[in-house]
This record gives structure tokens, C-alpha cells and sequence, in this order.
């Protein structure tokens, strides 16, 4: 049994593949959705998902989120003291889907497929399988995220043949993906993105304008971070309204004042134009790439929850001369494509007749020097050998000589990317390779890339003159847990103690309204502060059915709050 995850920089989720069809299994509140938030409770225990999420705004200090944009850096998080990766940040997340697998499914679960943005660098790569492993989790795939997508909608739908383009805008990312339908093959064409473009982005868009009508300063406002969350919290759902509204008007109290501004759908085209242009141009490359026209494409299908935005909407349509595709809803459908992909390689058989085949999202080669007889040596160069959206997996090799006399060895230096230059791409890793000193030219290496669907990069390399062969697997990357530091972190995680899952809810409904205590003013806070001190009351008597039924009052009382117009 393989489980899919989405492993999503606002949400996740988690899904199987059981009876002939894709589906999502709940958590422990019920929800689909778990939050990508961590955070710890005021006794240190861990937090993940509502709870954690609506203590942003109460507990920014002990509190994290969109730590996915930072996923294969060094960069570390401080919660209560202690630093965390966003390997490990994101492993919290993963153990608690699989928790609730394991609940919803009753038995253990071990292994995975987890889904990545197509455009995800290598390092970032390492790190979500280093996460995976965290988790306790053995990743069988890293899928792409458009070809999940596709894979949901191509199942679903139960296309014959078709060639479609996937455009995928979540919360932190954006993916593009040519694909092809045809006799039970799904087969990715070509594939393009921005790593760092994504709803969040037009949120901070929209705060920068609220902040400009309201003369408020970001700095200021930055140094106290439960109010900047709270106020980034109103902007993002203002942007969620301004699909439906025209016009949505925010009042947000702060010290004792109320700031008020008025946001206008017609004025976000202008707002959010150099973010809209940016989506332009990862389609072009990717239509480029699988050298197709937009009138070829016979399907446009949206996935990720920012594609819900009117805007997008538009840009998309006026781009292709057609409405795009809501067959599934878009921020499900990766997840939902995630547990096809495991249902594959369970050998399901209602999915026997499936193939999936995908491509190397960059281009990998080597550092080389070039020798011109007009212009000496330029060094720095990259040389491909495996080009971007080769179908994968792939197997390529290249052949490389001294360009020194006496030269004794040959530093085969990785990287990725598309620039000329490797001082443009990211270093992978290298091979130092002996050579027999002679003149200039005299030998010859081959170097033969192999790269597996999960982005594993084999190196071998083999000089010609003696037949001695050398082998890699570039593995470690800067800002990547090498093993030993995973075995180290996975004893240290084991001493944390986890929120327990029969208690998710009530933690879930004390964040809830703490944080709405917060965000109100007036008579309105006064009736949550009640709330909270009845529930907190009915906690400390340890009745189980008092507890539930005095939740379930307050959740409802909450809920009829949240839905009144406070802005």
C-alpha cells in the first residue's frame, strides 16, 4: 500500500488509491486540508495543521508556515529556543498526514509517493525525500506536481487522446506542463516554472497597497509579528473574496484604533500585472519545449488553489482563445494524482493499462573549458548532457579531454540549470578522475549521466586509455542533510513530544477563538472571551461529553462570528 501526499506550501493532503479510484482520507478534525503550519503548544508539545495555523496570530514566536519556498537551503527556524529545518518542519507535516492514514485506513503506513513542483531544483529535491525519511516515511516517487494534476484529470475524465497544457499556480509555486493522452499513456511533453511564484505572492501585493492607503509602515508593523500576521491573514482573505466581490472593504483594528480601506477587483489587474507577466513566460517556454502551438492544445486544465483567482482565470482564457478546464477541483487534484501514481506502482489492476512517463525539469551537465586557436581557453563554461525535459528515465554521455600538458587528473564538476555559465547554475557535486600525464588532448574521459524519475543523479566516468572507471550518485548538496545529520535529527525529533490526536480538536477550537479574540474589538471580543472561559471551564472538569458538547456549541457560536461582515 503506497500512499500520495501533497506536500503543499499552504495545505496538504493525503490520498490512496482503493477500489478503482483516487481518494482523500480526513484528518483528525474531519478536514481534507491540513494546514502547512507547525508550531508548539504552550506545554511544548507539537502542534500541526488548524491549530497551528490560527496561533500565527496569537503565538507568532512559537509558531511557522511557508517554510516549502525554503525547502534544500541552510536556512533554520527558531520555535521556543530550539532551530528547525525545513526538512524537519515539513517531516512534522508528513507524520501527521500519515498519522491520520493510519487512523482512517487501520493499518501502518510506510510507504509514499509525495508530490513536488515540476520546477523543485535538485536540492530541493533531496530535502523532501530527507523529510519523507523524517517522517518515517519511505518515499517510493517524487512525482511532479502538473503531473499529478494530470494524472487526476486524465483518469477521471477518461481521455483517449489528448494533448493538454497543466498550469499549476499553489500557494508558493508555479508549474507548466505539456502532456499527452494516448492509448493509456500519459506522457509528459515539457515542463517549466517559477519556484517562487505563487498566491502568497499576490497577497504581499495587496498588503503593499493596503499598507500605502493606510500609511502604515511595514517595518514597524514587522516588528510586532502577531499583528503583521494577523493583518497579512485579513489581506489574503480579501484577495479570496475579490474573486466573487467587486469591491471588498477591510477594517482592521489595531491598539485600540480601527484602520479601514476599500479594495477594488478592477484595480488588480494593474496591481498584480508584473505577477500576471510573470506567468507568461514558463507557458511560453514549455509550449516552446514540446514544440507545440496553443491551437494544437485541445485542453487547458487548471490545478492549486490560486488558480480560483478571477484574474488568473482571465489571463488564462484571453492566452488560449478558450476557458480553461474545472473538471476537478484544482486544489485537490495533485493529491488526487498523487495516490494514481501509487496505485502504478502497487501494480493496481484496474490501472494495468496506465503508463506515466515525465521529464528531467532542468538540464544537468559539466563545467568544461574550450579551446579556440583565435581565442585561447574560456573556462567556466556548461556543457548539457542530459537537456531539460528529456523524458525520463535517461541515460546520456559525453566525451572530455586534457586541455593541459601533464595534466594528471580531471575535476568533473555537476551542475544544473541553462546558463552558458556554471557561475549561472547550481553546483551539484564533483568526481576527481585520474588521468595518465601527457600532452594537451592526448586523454579522454567519458562521463554518462543517469537520472531516475525521483531526480537521482548517477555519475560514471571512465577514462579511455585505461579503462578505470569512476561512479557517484550526487546525493549531498549544500543546505541538504547528509545521512549522518538525518540519523542525528531523527533521534533528536524522537524526544519531542506530539500533540495527541484525541485532543486535535479541542486544541484546534481554543486556537480558533484565541485568535478571533485577538482579531476583535467591542462586544464581539467580549462574547469569545465568555466562550473561551465556559470551554477552558468545561476542560478542566475532564467529562468527555461535556467537553464535546460544549466544543461543538462554541464551534458553531464561532462560525456564525467568522460569517458575519466584520470587514
Amino acid at each position: 500500500m503506497i500512499v500520495g501526499i501533497d506536500l503543499g506550501t499552504t495545505n496538504s493532503l493525503i490520498s490512496i488509491w482503493h477500489d478503482g479510484q483516487a481518494v482523500l482520507m480526513p484528518n483528525a478534525l474531519g478536514d481534507l486540508f491540513t494546514p502547512s503550519v507547525v508550531g508548539l503548544g504552550d506545554s511544548g508539545e507539537l502542534l500541526v495543521g488548524r491549530a497551528a495555523r490560527d496561533r500565527l496570530i496569537t503565538h507568532p514566536e512559537r509558531t511557522t508556515a511557508w517554510f516549502k519556498r525554503h525547502m534544500g537551503t541552510g536556512r533554520v527556524v527558531q520555535l521556543n529556543g530550539r532551530s528547525y529545518r525545513p526538512e524537519e518542519l515539513s517531516a512534522f507535516v508528513l507524520r501527521a498526514l500519515k498519522a491520520d492514514a493510519e487512523e482512517f485506513l487501520g493499518q501502518a503506513v510506510h510507504r509514499a509517493v509525495i508530490t513536488v513542483p515540476a520546477y523543485f531544483r535538485d536540492a530541493q529535491r533531496k530535502a523532501t525525500l530527507v523529510a519523507g525519511e523524517l517522517a518515517g516515511l519511505r518515499v517510493e516517487r517524487l512525482l511532479n506536481e502538473p503531473t499529478a494534476g494530470a494524472l487526476a484529470y486524465g483518469l477521471q475524465q477518461g481521455v483517449d487522446q489528448t494533448t493538454a497544457l497543466v498550469f499549476d499556480l499553489g500557494g508558493g509555486t508555479f508549474d507548466v506542463s505539456v502532456l499527452e493522452f494516448f492509448e493509456g499513456v500519459v506522457e509528459v511533453r515539457a515542463s517549466a516554472g517559477d519556484g517562487f511564484l505563487g498566491g502568497e505572492d499576490f497577497t504581499e501585493a495587496l498588503l503593499r497597497d493596503f499598507l500605502n492607503k493606510t500609511g502604515l509602515k511595514s517595518d514597524e508593523l514587522k516588528r510586532d509579528t502577531a499583528i503583521w500576521n494577523r493583518l497579512r491573514k485579513t489581506i489574503d482573505h480579501a484577495r479570496c473574496r475579490l474573486s466573487e466581490d467587486e469591491a471588498v472593504q477591510i477594517r482592521f483594528p489595531i491598539n485600540e484604533s480601527e484602520l479601514a480601506a476599500e479594495l477594488h477587483r478592477e484595480d488588480l489587474a494593474l496591481l498584480w500585472e508584473p505577477l500576471l507577466k510573470r506567468l507568461r513566460y514558463p507557458v511560453e517556454q514549455a509550449l516552446r519545449d514540446a514544440r507545440i502551438r496553443p491551437s494544437e492544445l485541445d485542453e487547458i486544465v487548471l490545478i492549486g488553489g490560486a488558480t480560483r483567482m478571477s484574474l488568473v482565470r482571465d489571463l488564462v482564457a484571453r492566452m488560449f482563445g478558450r476557458f480553461p478546464a474545472f473538471s476537478i477541483p484544482p486544489d485537490e487534484a495533485v493529491a488526487l494524482g498523487a495516490a494514481v501514481q501509487g496505485g502504478l506502482l502497487s501494480e493496481d489492476r484496474a490501472l494495468r493499462e496506465t503508463v506515466l512517463t515525465d521529464v528531467a525539469p532542468y538540464s544537468l551537465g559539466i563545467e568544461v573549458t574550450h579551446r579556440t586557436a583565435a581565442f585561447g581557453s574560456e573556462a567556466g563554461l556548461f556543457d548539457p548532457i542530459i537537456e531539460r525535459n528529456t523524458v525520463i528515465p535517461a541515460s546520456r554521455s559525453g566525451f572530455y579531454s586534457t586541455v593541459q600538458d601533464g595534466q594528471r587528473h580531471i575535476d568533473i564538476k555537476v551542475y544544473q540549470g541553462e546558463s552558458r555559465f556554471v557561475r549561472d547554475n547550481t553546483f551539484l557535486g564533483k568526481i576527481s578522475v585520474r588521468v595518465p600525464p601527457g600532452p594537451a588532448g592526448s586523454e579522454t574521459i567519458e562521463v554518462r549521466f543517469t537520472y531516475d524519475p525521483s531526480g537521482i543523479l548517477d555519475i560514471d566516468a571512465r577514462v579511455l586509455s585505461t579503462g578505470v572507471p569512476y561512479r557517484r550518485t550526487i546525493q549531498e548538496n549544500p543546505g541538504v542533510l547528509g545521512p549522518e545529520e538525518v540519523e542525528k535529527r531523527l533521534k533528536a525529533l524522537s524526544h519531542l513530544k506530539v500533540h495527541p490526536r484525541d485532543q486535535a480538536q479541542n486544541a484546534a477550537t481554543l486556537a480558533r477563538a484565541n485568535r478571533m479574540f485577538e482579531e476583535s474589538l467591542g462586544e464581539r471580543r467580549r462574547e469569545i472571551g465568555d466562550l473561551l472561559a465556559h470551554f477552558q471551564t468545561c476542560l478542566q472538569a475532564q467529562d468527555p461529553e461535556l467537553i464535546e458538547r460544549a466544543r461543538n456549541e462554541m464551534d458553531v457560536r464561532l462560525t456564525d462570528l467568522e460569517e458575519e461582515p466584520y470587514f
